[in-house]
C-alpha cells in the first residue's frame, strides 16, 4: 500500500474492531462487472454512519432538537485490488485521531479471501446547527471514539 495514511500496513490494519458486510450489487459496476471508482466512498458512508450508532454518537445528531451534526470535511479512496460484481466485501471502520471538533476516520476493505482491495481516510467535523462552525467534542464523545 502506498497510502501516505499508513504508516505500518500490519499494525493499522490490526487495530479495526468495527466493520460491515456489503456486497456488490450490478448497478455499481461498469459493463465488464468492474466496481465503479466512486462506490468506495458509498460503502464508507454506509459502514461510518453504523460505526457512529455502534458507540452512540449519532443517536444525538440524529434528534432533531440537537444543535451539533457531522459533517464530511474530505475523503480519499486508495485501490490496491479489483472489485468485481457479487463480491462481499468487509468494512473496516476507525477513528484514527481525534482533534477539537473533527475525526480522521481510516476504513479498509477486505474481500472474502482477506486481501485489502481498497482503504481509505476522511476528516468528519462536528458542527453547530445554527453557526455552520465547529463545536469541540466534549470528553465523553473522544471517549466513544476510542472505546
Amino acid at each position: 500500500m502506498r497510502a501516505s495514511y499508513i504508516k505500518d500496513l500490519a499494525t493499522w490494519s490490526s487495530e479495526f474492531k468495527f466493520c460491515v458486510q456489503v456486497s456488490v450489487r450490478f448497478s455499481e459496476t461498469d459493463m465488464y462487472g468492474h466496481l465503479n471508482n466512486t462506490i468506495p466512498f458509498t460503502y464508507f458512508e454506509h459502514a461510518r454512519i453504523e460505526f457512529l450508532k455502534e458507540i452512540k454518537l449519532m443517536n444525538n445528531w440524529l434528534d432533531p432538537a440537537s444543535d451539533t451534526f457531522p459533517v464530511v470535511a474530505d475523503l480519499q479512496c486508495d485501490f490496491a485490488k479489483q472489485v468485481f460484481f457479487d463480491e462481499v466485501l468487509m468494512i473496516y471502520v476507525k477513528a484514527a485521531a481525534i482533534g477539537n471538533s473533527s475525526v480522521d476516520i481510516h476504513y479498509m476493505a477486505q474481500n472474502s479471501e482477506g486481501d485489502i482491495a481498497f482503504t481509505g481516510r476522511g476528516s468528519m467535523v462536528q458542527i453547530g446547527r445554527h453557526t455552520g462552525k465547529g463545536v469541540p467534542w466534549t470528553d465523553e464523545e473522544k471517549l466513544l471514539f476510542t472505546n
